[in-house]
Formats: C-alpha cells, sequence, structure tokens
C-alpha cells in the first residue's frame, strides 16, 4: 500500500513539474517600448509607368520586448476609418529600420484594401511586429494615395495552357511561361477563361494546364476523358476547332470546356436581330475583331456566342454608350456578372472596328472605334 502511494506521490509531482515548465515556455510577451513610424512623403500619386521604380520611405524604430525574441517586420496599409478591418502589408526584414515601397508595390496594396483607382484615398498605415501569432503596432500615419488601375494579368492568380495550338494563336507551342492563361477572378482554386484552337485535327490542338509558369505540377486528363485531372496526365484533345470557354478547379481535378465562338447582332447592324456577324481571332493582337461593320445610332448590338443567346458578352447592368476608341469593361452573362439583358450602342452612324479582348476573365475589354 505504502508503494502504491509512493508511486501516485511521484507521479503528481512530476506533474506538477512538467506543469510548470510548460507555463515557462508560455511566457508572457509584453512590449516594453512601442514602435514609432514615420514616412518623408504623406501625398504620392502612383504611376504605371515607373512602377519598379521607390515612391515613399518609411523610417522606425523597433518595439523592444521583456524576453528575447525574433519578429517580422511588415508596414500595414488600411482606409481611413475602417480601422484596419481590411488591411494588406508590405514585408520589410526583421533587422532594418527603414525601407522604401515602389509604386507597384504600394499600388498592390490600395487593390487589396479597396482603394479607388484614379481619385485621392485617405489612407492609413502603421508598423505591424509579429512575434509568432501575438502582433504590435505603432503609431498610426496618413498617408493619401492616388493609385492606378492595376494591370489584371499581374494581380490575378491564374494557370497556364499550353499546347499544340499555342504557337497559331499568338504564343508558343507546348510552352507554359508563354502560352495563354485562365485566370481566377476571386483568387481561389476556380480558374476560367476563352482559349482559341485554330486546328482540331490529329495533334494540332492537344493541351495540358500548368501552373508557375512551369511544367512540375501539370496536369492533364486522366484517362478517362470525364473531365477529370491527374498530375502528369494525358494531353487533352478539344472536340473541334474554334473558342473554347474553359473552367479549371485545380483543388478538384476537374476540368470543362464549352465552345463559344462569338458574332455580333442586333437592330443596329446591317443584318438586324436576324444574324449575327461573326469575329475573327487575331493572333498579332491576341483579340476577337471585327473589321469593319456598319452601325446605326437608333439601334442596340449584342454580342452572343454559337449564333444562340445562352452566352452572351454585355453590360453589366445597363444599355451602354460607346465612345469611338475608349476601351470599357465588359462582362460574360455565364459568370453571374450581369444583371438583366442589356446592349451596346453608339452615338454617331458609321463604320466601325469592334474588338473584344478576352485573354483575361478578370477583366473583359471592348473597344469601338470610328473609321
Amino acid at each position: 500500500m505504502k508503494q502504491i502511494f509512493r508511486l501516485l506521490t511521484i507521479a503528481f509531482i512530476g506533474f506538477l513539474v512538467i506543469s510548470c515548465e510548460k507555463d515557462e515556455d508560455q511566457a508572457v510577451i509584453n512590449e516594453t517600448a512601442t514602435g514609432k513610424i514615420s514616412s518623408d512623403k504623406s501625398t504620392i500619386v502612383l504611376n504605371e509607368l515607373t512602377a519598379n521604380d521607390a515612391v515613399i520611405n518609411f523610417t522606425w524604430t523597433r518595439p523592444t520586448f521583456n524576453i528575447a525574441v525574433v519578429p517580422s517586420q511588415q508596414i500595414e496599409f488600411g482606409l481611413k476609418g475602417d480601422s484596419f478591418k481590411k488591411s494588406a502589408t508590405i514585408d520589410f526584414s526583421n533587422d532594418v529600420t527603414q525601407g522604401s515601397a515602389t509604386h507597384a508595390a504600394v499600388n498592390a496594396v490600395m487593390f487589396n484594401i479597396g482603394a479607388t483607382p484614379d481619385v485621392v484615398n485617405e489612407v492609413e498605415a502603421r508598423l505591424k511586429t509579429s512575434v509568432g501569432s501575438a502582433a504590435f503596432y505603432s503609431n498610426v500615419i496618413a498617408i493619401k494615395v492616388t493609385p492606378y488601375t492595376p494591370n489584371p494579368d499581374l494581380i490575378y492568380p491564374k494557370i497556364n495552357v499550353p499546347g499544340a495550338y499555342a504557337g497559331a494563336a499568338g504564343y508558343a507551342n507546348w510552352t507554359p511561361a508563354n502560352s495563354p492563361n485562365l485566370f481566377s477572378p476571386e483568387k481561389n482554386d476556380n480558374y476560367r477563361g476563352f482559349i482559341w484552337i485554330s486546328n482540331a485535327t490529329g495533334d494540332n490542338g492537344k493541351y495540358k494546364f500548368t501552373i508557375n509558369q512551369d511544367w512540375p505540377g501539370n496536369k492533364g486528363d486522366d484517362g478517362t476523358k470525364t473531365g477529370k485531372l491527374a498530375a502528369d496526365g494525358a494531353d487533352i484533345v478539344p472536340a473541334a476547332a474554334g473558342t473554347f470557354y474553359m473552367k479549371v478547379d485545380w483543388a478538384a481535378n476537374t476540368y470543362s470546356s464549352v465552345l463559344a465562338n462569338f458574332g455580333v447582332i442586333g437592330d443596329a447592324t446591317p443584318t438586324g436581330w436576324g444574324s449575327d456577324t461573326d469575329f475573327v481571332y487575331n493572333p498579332a493582337t491576341k483579340t476577337y475583331v471585327i473589321n469593319s461593320i456598319m452601325l446605326t445610332s437608333s439601334g442596340l448590338f449584342k454580342f452572343r456566342a454559337n449564333d444562340d443567346w445562352a452566352l452572351k458578352i454585355q453590360p453589366k447592368n445597363a444599355d451602354e454608350a460607346l465612345v469611338s476608341g475608349k476601351a470599357v469593361q465588359t462582362y460574360f452573362n455565364a459568370e453571374n456578372t450581369v444583371t438583366g439583358d442589356h446592349g451596346y450602342k453608339v452615338s454617331d452612324a458609321g463604320n466601325y472596328k469592334i474588338e473584344l479582348d478576352l485573354h483575361n476573365s478578370a477583366y473583359y475589354k471592348l473597344t469601338v472605334t470610328k473609321l
């Protein structure tokens, strides 16, 4: 009995020792001095032409702590009045007390926090020092920032679609770094977009999917030809030549492709609502073009695929009057970005060139130019 009691006592003492050790490991980290930040400018105008040049310089003193730590450092940005609820950061090395940010870096941050391009935004910035999961913040400084509309090719995630078809489309055959891409407007694992394949016979139209513009991690058909992907899978063969709307769920390993050959139709066009005038793909510009068509100022025109109304390129939520030579963002109804069934119009009758840029699903672009 004494032996059992002795063993229980030893076990209890051991438990107390371990508990004390755990408490010691979880020592509370406290600031003994708060960080402080300043910048050399309070107003900046961002410029895409000088994207890689420094636009603002920050200087700061690092916070100090009651125990020795190796923290990480970031400058955190948020819109004024938002209390950094939606924020974005620029990283800096943990051993520096000053650093600059480029036009491109700040513009990317502005996009991520919801700043409005081409107007002055009231922005706040602070030093964020992280020690494990704990974050410590400096004073807040105010900056007036005028961002530019970011290049959608640079800010949205993408996968590549290399294949034997790509050279004819204005890219390079079987070259992930020089191939059409599918983008993720929602910045998740779902990618989509339009791919033009001029020849589907034999090996001419085959393709696969890659990521990071390289072959490691590539995916192809799993061999069942049922829309399932497999790592290093088989080349995918298109059903026909033409433009395909492709969707890929990278995480779920699924893909789909639907033929979508677009044309223009409407009572503003020479053939009215009776028939379409088809677009032609231009490999040099990687856009879909109607080089010359008469448009009246009294009617509307719309863009539809496959001489049918299921797939349409159209304005977001109202009929839109187009200005000659000015590109506008346009939308694809199958992506649930369109409200209603609206069309386009021009204010002056005449011959027009119509150009559809569908290379990036995050920003489809339409331009009409009077000839």
